[in-house]
């Protein structure tokens, strides 16, 4: 599943003419802890559960945010005089069939008002509430519905755009304020009851009802991709609402859909989201320790590869120079496999293991180095946004030396002293592991300069690994990667190019 396929609520209802707002607060988890589960847990097949006293207990808590855009257009921009008077009509309409009210800047450009819709939850008294930061993102006013219909302006307090959380905060909060209660994600089971809650494309609070249809999904939103699956019916305007257990408590933030499917949503879990909102409230954002390398996926023939005896750990791909994994000593080919005695299962829970620690922090990381595990102390640095890379792919050389690698099926080619890859053989071993245009920088760890190096280094790795597979390093557009090839698998055919 790629982000393409999946929709931020707040985006779904821009497109269907109102959006999504939540304004975002936290409370203190120590407090927000002591609260009493108002439900003690359901019986699993005997009753039906009593979802409509659980909505009474917990919605006076779930807030509607209203999100207001001001859009400025120059007129006359369309190339006829005095069009952009009528640029109105051509943006979406604001609630209740409402078109946004527009007027002039002191420029004579024509102003634009928009106005997007969402959900949120009330963590604490002093006012404060939880909720996406996509729902918030760019807005120059914030209201907040209560669920008794009291309006209240917001002040964004903070937001962190790589989790899709922020905190809002109530301008001038009455004193009856009601709170939710923040369960615990990593104890949901799959299966589980739970109640969504929010404003879906401008209704109002509605509640709905499904299951936990699975954990830990990974859906290309970022590099903290841990979310939680519901057959709940979530909608444009949920963005930031909550996810209940069946004792009443906050176990998730419904954030995503999939438009291709039905029944299927995606919440932040909320054990996430407590890790970040101390610092929300404190400081306005967070700060994350990075160790400073580029990693993969592992699979079966990369952990044997490495000599592991199954996949799990992150492969390190590349190592930034002067990174703290740089100066801790980690090289390209090392699996981390443990963050200070914490596994690392998969490959995307690292990010999320290293992101806990703060800038500064020294975490001993288990590493898997030349077939042996070693224990590594890291002093973790600060993360930063993320720059834009360019996606490009290096160019087949046309008139280099081909050669034949049997052993793993593929036609090579020298282009300017790098040894690239120009045709994979559909029955040989590399097929779904190598692609044209892939250059190899290393068999084995040693690196490769010819297409005649290759051959003889594949054929001394062959021998040497038994009935493990050949490890390669490749660069694959401006990316390095790790590919493990069984070469007794498929014909190992090849053509000339």
């Amino acid at each position: 599943m790629t982000l393409r396929n999946i929709i931020p609520l707040t985006a779904l209802i821009l497109a269907a003419g109102s959006g999504c707002q939540h304004p975002a607060a936290a409370a203190q988890p120590d407090s927000v802890a002591q609260t009493p589960a108002p439900f003690a847990t359901p019986p699993v097949l005997p009753g039906t559960p009593d979802i409509a006293t659980l909505a009474a207990r917990v919605r006076p808590a779930v807030v509607n945010i209203t999100t207001v855009h001001e859009v400025h257009q120059a007129r006359g921009e369309f190339g006829f005089p005095g069009f952009g008077d009528l640029t109105p009509f051509f943006h979406q309409q604001g609630p209740q069939g409402r078109s946004p009210r527009g007027g002039n800047d002191g420029d004579g450009d024509a102003v634009t008002k928009q106005q997007a819709l969402g959900s949120g939850f009330l963590i604490d008294k002093e006012g404060h509430v939880v909720t996406n930061a996509h729902v918030i993102d760019g807005a120059d006013l914030v209201k907040v519905r209560l669920a008794d219909d009291r309006d209240y302006r917001a002040k964004v307090v903070g937001k962190d755009v790589r989790l899709d959380v922020a905190v809002l905060k109530l301008e001038n909060p009455p004193s009856d304020l009601p709170t939710t209660s923040l369960g615990s994600s990593e104890a949901l089971r799959v299966g589980e009851y739970v109640v969504a809650i929010g404003n879906p494309f401008g209704l109002g609070n509605t509640v709905t009802m499904g299951i936990v249809s699975a954990k830990g999904r990974t859906i290309g939103a970022g590099p903290y991709d841990d979310f939680i699956q519901t057959d709940a019916s979530i909608n444009p305007g949920n963005s930031g609402g909550p996810l209940f257990n069946l004792r009443g408590q906050v176990v998730g933030i419904n954030t995503a859909i999939n438009p291709q499917g039905k029944g299927i949503g995606f919440a932040i879990p909320i054990d996430a989201v407590r890790d970040v909102v101390p610092q929300l409230l404190a400081t306005g954002h967070v700060s994350r320790g990075r160790i400073g390398v580029v990693i993969q996926g592992m699979d079966d023939d990369l952990a044997r590869a490495v000599g592991l005896d199954h996949s799990h750990g992150a492969l390190v791909e590349d190592v930034e120079p002067g990174s703290p994994g740089d100066k801790a000593g980690i090289k390209s080919g090392d699996v981390i496999v443990a963050v200070d005695g914490q596994d690392v299962p998969h490959t995307e829970d690292l990010p999320r293991l290293v992101a806990r620690h703060a800038p500064g922090t020294q975490v001993k990381l288990a590493v898997f180095h030349e077939r042996q595990k070693r224990d590594v102390d890291v002093t973790l640095s600060a993360l930063k946004d993320d720059g834009e890379h360019a996606d490009s792919s290096p160019q087949e050389s046309s008139d280099g030396a081909a050669d034949r690698a049997t052993a793993l099926g593929i036609a090579v080619a020298e282009d300017d002293g790098h040894v690239v890859v120009s045709r994979v053989a559909s029955d040989g071993p590399s097929d779904g592991k190598l692609r044209p245009g892939d250059v190899i920088e290393e068999v084995a760890g040693q690196r490769v300069v010819s297409a005649s190096d290759l051959t003889a280094k594949v054929r001394v790795a062959t021998s040497a690994s038994g009935h493990a597979p050949i490890l390669l390093r490749v660069k694959r557009g401006d990316q390095m990667q790790y590919v493990a090839i069984d070469a007794r698998n498929g014909s190992g055919g090849s053509g000339k190019n």
